[in-house]
C-alpha cells in the first residue's frame, strides 16, 4: 500500500522542508502561513490580494507590453506606481496600484482596479447591515475576521463613514422605487395604507399583479392620510404608466380621504374596497369597553357573510340599533358602508376575499412591519427625506421575501370581474351618447 504524506502549514523556519517547490512559492507559503493561524478567511484575503496585484500587473502588461521590451509601435508605457484603495467587505483597504500612460500623456484606466475599487459593493454591505439592525457604531465589531494587519490598515468603518454610505445607498433605493416603470405591469389590485414616523404619515402603495405577485410602487409623505397626499401619490403612479383602463380594485383603509383621492384620479374605472378591520375598529372605538366585543363579533359576521346583500342589510340593522344610544358609532358605520362589500360582490373565492377585504393581512402589513423593524434603531428623525429613504429601503428589503398573495389561483376571476365592470361603464357611456345625439 502506498503511503500518503501528511500536509501541514509551514512558517519561515520550515520553508526548507519543501525542496521541490520554487523559491517564489516557498516564500509565498511562508508569508501566508502566519495568517493561516488567524483563520481561513484571513489567509484567503492575503491570497486574494496577491491575485489582485497579479491581475493588475497582467492588465498593464497586456496594455503596454512586457517590461523593458523594445516595441517600436508602443502606444503607452509604464509609470510610477501610485497609492489607491479597494473594497474588502465592509471596509476599504489601501493598496499600491500600477500605472501606465499613453504616449500623449493620458492616464491608462485599468478596468481591474476600477472593479475592485467600486463603491457599490461597499454601500450594499453597509445597507444590508443597517437593515439587519446593526448600529453605526457596531459595524467595526461585526466585520469579517480578515487578519490583524489588514484590519489595522482598513478604513471606512467609522460611524460617520457608515452613515454617509447608508445615506447614499438608501437614496439610491428611494430613487429606484419612485422611478419604477408601471407601464409593463398588469395591475389587478392596489393596496394603499399609511404608517406614521416622527409625527408624519407615509402613505405607501403596493401593487398586486394579475398573477398574484406583489410589487411596491410608491410612497408619499404628509401630515395625515388626506386627499391631497393620496391624489399626489396616485397622480405620480399614473404618470409612471399605471393603466386603469382595464379596471383596478383599490383596497384602502378606513380613511374617507383615500377613497376620495382614488375617485378623483381614476373616476369610475376603479372599484374600491374599504378595509373591514379598520371599519370595525372605528365603530367600536365609540363604545364602552365592555360593549365592544359583542358589536365587533356582529360586524365581523356581517362583513364576512358570503351573501353581500344579506351582509349589507345586517350592517344597516346594526347601525339602526346603535342610532339612539351611540349615534356617532352609527354614523361611523354608515359612512362608506357599500364599499365594505365590493370584493364580496365580485364572486371571488373565500381565500382571496380574505386577502382583499382588509389592509391588515400579510399582503401589505408585512411590508409595513419590515419598514418599521428597519427603523427601530433610529433615535432622531432629521427631516422628511430621511423618513422616505428609510421607508423605501424597508419596502425594497421586504420585497425580496415576497410571495404571491393568498388565493392567487383565483386572480383570473378578479380580472374577469374587472373586465365586466369596465364593459358595463362603456355600455352606459355609449347609451348616454346615443341619447344625447
Amino acid at each position: 500500500m502506498k503511503t500518503v504524506s501528511t500536509l501541514r502549514v509551514v512558517g519561515d523556519d520550515d520553508a526548507t522542508v519543501l525542496p521541490t517547490l520554487s523559491a517564489e512559492l516557498q516564500l509565498a507559503f511562508a508569508d501566508v502561513a502566519e495568517l493561516a493561524r488567524e483563520g481561513l478567511l484571513a489567509m484567503s484575503v492575503a491570497v486574494g490580494l496577491r491575485v489582485m496585484n497579479e491581475m493588475m500587473d497582467a492588465e498593464v502588461t497586456d496594455r503596454v507590453g512586457p517590461k523593458h521590451a523594445k516595441l517600436p509601435e508602443r502606444t503607452a508605457s509604464r509609470h510610477t506606481a501610485a497609492p489607491g484603495s479597494v473594497v474588502l467587505g465592509g471596509r476599504r483597504l489601501p493598496v499600491t496600484r500600477p500605472r501606465a500612460r499613453t504616449v500623449d500623456g493620458d492616464e491608462v484606466q485599468l478596468a481591474t482596479y476600477a472593479t475592485f475599487a467600486n463603491d457599490d459593493l461597499l454601500n450594499q454591505v453597509v445597507m444590508e447591515r443597517m437593515l439587519a439592525g446593526v448600529a453605526t457604531r457596531r459595524h467595526r465589531a461585526v466585520a469579517e475576521p480578515v487578519g490583524d494587519k489588514v484590519t489595522a490598515r482598513s478604513s471606512s468603518t467609522s460611524r460617520s463613514a457608515v452613515s454617509r454610505r447608508f445615506k447614499t445607498a438608501t437614496t439610491k433605493a428611494l430613487d429606484e422605487l419612485m422611478a419604477r416603470d408601471l407601464g409593463e405591469l398588469r395591475v389587478a389590485a392596489m393596496m394603499i395604507d399609511g404608517v406614521f414616523f416622527a409625527g408624519q404619515c407615509c402613505v405607501v402603495a403596493l401593487a398586486i399583479c394579475a398573477d398574484g405577485t406583489k410589487v411596491p410602487v410608491g410612497l408619499w409623505l404628509g401630515d395625515t392620510e388626506n386627499k391631497t397626499v393620496v391624489t399626489h401619490l396616485l397622480a405620480d403612479l399614473s404618470a409612471r404608466g399605471l393603466d386603469a383602463s382595464a379596471g383596478i380594485l383599490f383596497v384602502l383603509d378606513g380613511s374617507k380621504a383615500l377613497a376620495a383621492g382614488v375617485r378623483k384620479v381614476f373616476g369610475d374605472l376603479v372599484l374600491i374596497q374599504r378595509c373591514t378591520l379598520h371599519k370595525r375598529r372605528n365603530v367600536t372605538d365609540h363604545l364602552a369597553r365592555d360593549e365592544r366585543p359583542f358589536l365587533d363579533r356582529k360586524l365581523a359576521r356581517a362583513f364576512n357573510n358570503p351573501d353581500p346583500d344579506a351582509g349589507l342589510r345586517a350592517a344597516k340593522e346594526l347601525a339602526r340599533l346603535l342610532e339612539d344610544k351611540h349615534p356617532d358609532a352609527a354614523a361611523s358605520l354608515r359612512e362608506g358602508l357599500d364599499d365594505m362589500f365590493t370584493v364580496r360582490r365580485l364572486g371571488l373565492s373565500e381565500r382571496l376575499c380574505r386577502t382583499l377585504t382588509n389592509t391588515n393581512t400579510n399582503t401589505i402589513e408585512s411590508m409595513i412591519s419590515v419598514a418599521k423593524t428597519t427603523t427601530r434603531n433610529v433615535k432622531r428623525w432629521r427631516d422628511g427625506k430621511m423618513i422616505k429613504r428609510w421607508v423605501a429601503a424597508g419596502m425594497l428589503n421586504a420585497e425580496r421575501s415576497f410571495r404571491r398573495v393568498k388565493g392567487a389561483k383565483d386572480m383570473p376571476t378578479l380580472l374577469a370581474a374587472l373586465a365586466r365592470h369596465v364593459d358595463k361603464l362603456n355600455e352606459e357611456a355609449a347609451d348616454d351618447t346615443a341619447l344625447t345625439a
